[in-house]
């Protein structure tokens, strides 16, 4: 065998090699032929091919062996473990040929001259012949090997690369999907190792792995070899960057999240006597609450994932690592993202949880169903028959080998992983709902007890006591009905903003930014402010626990605010985003960290200061300050300039001009850079004086909840008027029907975003009849209401 018969070096190889090289191979071999010009950097190294195990096999007389070995399995004399040992075992005891060993140790030394190195370190890769197909990920059947050094440890490490063809996983796989073992051979990537072990590395996907949202570049990233990320034994660092506005040289960066990384992975000393190329050790307090990349990091791979994905035309999983003795960024890896990108999105499925209980631990969601079940708690994979079918999964961290379990399981939970480890991968291909980097899970569950999961509400799952109550709704996109009347939505996280992009509606209508502050934030923003007027040395240290990766405390509200919007505002993009400015009342802004030290104690909160009459307050202008500076940073700095701003509980018109006021000392002027500015209508003077607000603000939007409330002089949450309490009350009709026409008199566009339109179809009906310009509705209500408005416009 010549060396041109056995050994392929990247730069030759592309992917119409991929049945010399497999998937692996020729996709590295593409990168490093087709973008090295185009900046996309890729560790230099070779391809052992295919061949070389073909004639592995056929050297060492394996195949009739190999194939009595598969017919036990099928007759079912012996278990797949028992067939997959003794394949390894045949395949372990065999022999390089010397033409073999002379062609992989040629090709060796030239890599090592190319490093400048002696016996330089490399990565041993698996790369099967039926492996990364747009169609099936076969995503970590075979193994990789790390730090490899010198030509013994090389030859040893390719010919475990070659016994893994048949692990347990990779041999159940195969069959599953109907490929014949026969006809997949592997060859074996041998790749400058990256010094990521003193650097960071990860994984990146170019859409978002849970919601399937095509327009993102999902990236997580940790300390050390990137084996802790792909594995899932840490909970890395996760980050977002909205693609069509990295492309306009904007920084859309719309999620920076510091993972715990608890541990990383580095290179075991030289001789260290235990036999493995790496190991394990604790990351320090610095490291867990440092991000392991700043905002031109994630730039650069942004743009690199954005190449690469455009050069396929397909949905990319990506590997990368930084050498931290360069400092170099590189591309280690690529194959087709094979589960998001192939769902029929023509339908889905919304998750809603009827009843709320305790939350006994929460972490990273991976799906967006919702599944109750038994606890039942393994430490090992080869525990199966201790698990019941539909039980729910908990453990450390799974990895392929536990697929045996995870496809009987209704749900898994266990303490470290991301959202883009190999577990998750495997539980997304499942479609199994699981919530990954708990923590804790398994001190907190107990064996045995009834949980409920829940991952439909974006990327952080909650695992609650007890079996809950659930609905479950099938959403075809086709029905929902095209209508004149711009049909939008209410939303409230950012991250569940992302799970209704494929429905055909015409932006946001409704985007809160409380719920930004209550539940990302978390801190009340005068607090940030002013540490020195917090009483509690508790309440400091918590927010110094949030804050200290930030310049100032103040920093981290503004950025925390501004990603979410950001993250908001690219959901429906280049559709409107509505978005509002806080609303939260005095007793709601006391539950936040620090609130008990600024806020007053009011009787009726509803009607106190709230909304508009905050943001010149003394006790809050400047926290509303830095209300301005998030969404001023979203859409100039971020890019998304579909944001419109929004304020809420605008009394009277000299209260607007206060507030604009206010706004304008931000530099977030209406009418600067297309700044459009909003109003709700949702307290009568809005409507009586419509005229006036119309000539201030560029729009309306009614808030039929409080309208309703106020008209009707009804409180909105009294159990014992409840049935009193209805938007479609004449005196309450009347007044919206005014608004709408004294709005199209100023030329302003007027909406609805309250409660009415979803729980009443007839109520959207008569805003059809009144010209009402958009109607924003809960998601789950958009079928039903678009159909109703639908024939009320026929009419």
């Amino acid at each position: 065998m010549t060396q041109s018969d056995s050994i392929l070096w990247f730069e030759h190889i592309t992917m119409d090699d991929i049945g010399q090289v497999g998937g692996k191979n020729a996709s590295l071999g593409e990168m490093t032929h087709s973008l090295h010009s185009a900046g996309v950097p890729v560790p230099p190294g070779f391809a052992i091919t295919a061949q070389v195990y073909r004639d592995f096999i056929e050297a060492n007389a394996l195949a009739g062996p190999i194939a009595e070995q598969l017919a036990a399995r099928e007759q079912q004399q012996q278990s797949l473990a028992e067939t997959g040992a003794a394949i390894r075992e045949l395949i372990l005891a065999g022999e390089f040929t010397s033409e073999q060993r002379n062609a992989i140790e040629a090709a060796y030394e030239q890599l090592c001259e190319r490093l400048s190195q002696t016996d330089c370190p490399v990565a041993v890769r698996s790369s099967a012949t039926a492996e990364d197909l747009p169609e099936a990920s076969f995503a970590g059947q075979q193994e990789s090997f790390l730090n490899v050094r010198g030509l013994e440890a090389l030859l040893e490490t390719s010919r475990a690369c070659l016994a893994s063809l048949y692990t347990d996983r990779a041999i159940a796989y195969r069959e599953q999907n109907g490929f014949a073992h026969e006809q997949v051979a592997l060859s074996i990537g041998v790749q400058q190792m990256v010094r990521s072990d003193v650097g960071c590395a990860g994984v990146l996907f170019t859409l978002d792995t849970e919601s399937g949202f095509p327009d993102v570049i999902l990236i997580n990233g940790a300390w050390g070899l990137g084996e802790s990320v792909v594995k899932g034994s840490v909970n890395p660092d996760r980050y977002m960057v909205y693609k069509p506005l990295l492309e306009k040289g904007f920084q859309p960066i719309v999620e920076r999240t510091c993972g715990s990384k608890a541990e990383k992975m580095l290179y075991a000393e030289p001789n260290s006597g235990t036999g493995k190329s790496t190991r394990v050790e604790p990351t320090t307090e610095a490291e867990r609450n440092r991000l392991v990349l700043n905002d031109e990091d994630i730039l650069t791979l942004a743009r690199w994932a954005q190449l690469i994905e455009q050069h396929y035309r397909r949905a990319m999983d990506i590997e990368w690592a930084r050498d931290g003795e360069t400092g170099q960024l590189y591309i280690v890896q690529a194959r087709p993202e094979t589960i998001e990108s192939q769902k029929d999105r023509a339908v889905f499925s919304s998750y809603t949880l009827k009843e709320k209980g305790r939350v006994l631990v929460e972490g990273a969601s991976v799906g967006s169903a919702i599944a109750a079940g038994t606890v039942c708690k393994l430490d090992r994979h080869d525990q199966s028959e201790q698990f019941p079918e539909g039980g729910i999964l908990v453990t450390d961290r799974t990895d392929p080998d536990w697929v045996p379990i995870m496809r009987r399981a209704a749900g898994v939970i266990t303490n470290s992983g991301g959202a883009t480890s190999h577990a998750a991968i495997v539980s997304r291909e499942l479609k199994v709902p699981a919530i990954v980097g708990a923590g804790n899970a398994t001190e907190c569950l107990a064996e045995g007890s009834e949980v409920t999961l829940d991952c439909s509400k974006g990327a952080q799952g909650k695992v609650y006591e007890g079996k809950l109550p659930f609905d479950v709704q099938q959403i075809r996109v086709d029905h929902v009905a095209p209508t004149r009347t711009d049909l939008m939505i209410n939303v409230a996280m950012p991250d569940g903003a992302l799970y209704w992009w494929q429905l055909p509606t015409r932006g946001i209508g409704l985007a809160r930014i409380e719920f930004i502050i209550s539940s990302q934030i978390g801190v009340h923003p005068m607090a940030l402010l002013h540490p020195e007027r917090v009483s509690q040395q508790k309440t400091l240290d918590a927010m110094d626990a949030l804050s200290n990766r930030y310049p100032n405390p103040a920093e981290f509200f503004v950025d925390q605010l501004a990603t979410g919007i950001g993250k908001i505002a690219a959901s429906c993009y280049p559709h409107p985003a509505v978005v509002r400015f806080s609303d939260l009342k005095s007793n709601e802004y006391r539950g936040l960290l620090g609130g008990e030290d600024f806020e007053l104690e009011e009787d009726n909160p509803m009607l106190g200061l709230r909304g508009a009459s905050r943001y010149y307050h003394e006790g809050y202008r400047e926290a509303f300050q830095l209300e301005c500076q998030a969404l001023k940073r979203a859409r100039e700095l971020m890019g998304f300039d579909n944001i419109i701003a929004m304020i809420p509980f605008c009394r009277t018109p000299a209260e607007a001009d206060k507030v604009l006021e206010v706004m304008a000392e931000a530099d977030l002027k209406r009418g600067k850079n297309g700044l459009q500015v909003y109003v709700m209508c949702e307290i009568p003077s809005n409507v009586i004086l419509a005229e006036q607000f119309a000539e201030r603000f560029d729009g309306f939007s009614i808030g039929s909840n409080d309208l309703t409330q106020l008209v009707l002089g009804i409180d909105r949450d009294s159990q014992a008027l409840r049935p009193l309490f209805d938007a479609r009350d004449e005196a309450v009709k009347r007044l919206v029907s005014q608004v709408i026409r004294v709005a199209h008199e100023y030329g302003r566009k007027v909406g609805i975003c309250g409660q009415a339109p979803s729980d009443h179809p007839d109520f959207a009906e008569f805003l059809v009849e009144c010209g009402i310009d958009s109607i924003s509705l809960n998601p789950d209500s958009i079928i039903r209401a678009s159909e109703h408005i639908a024939q009320a416009e026929a009419k």
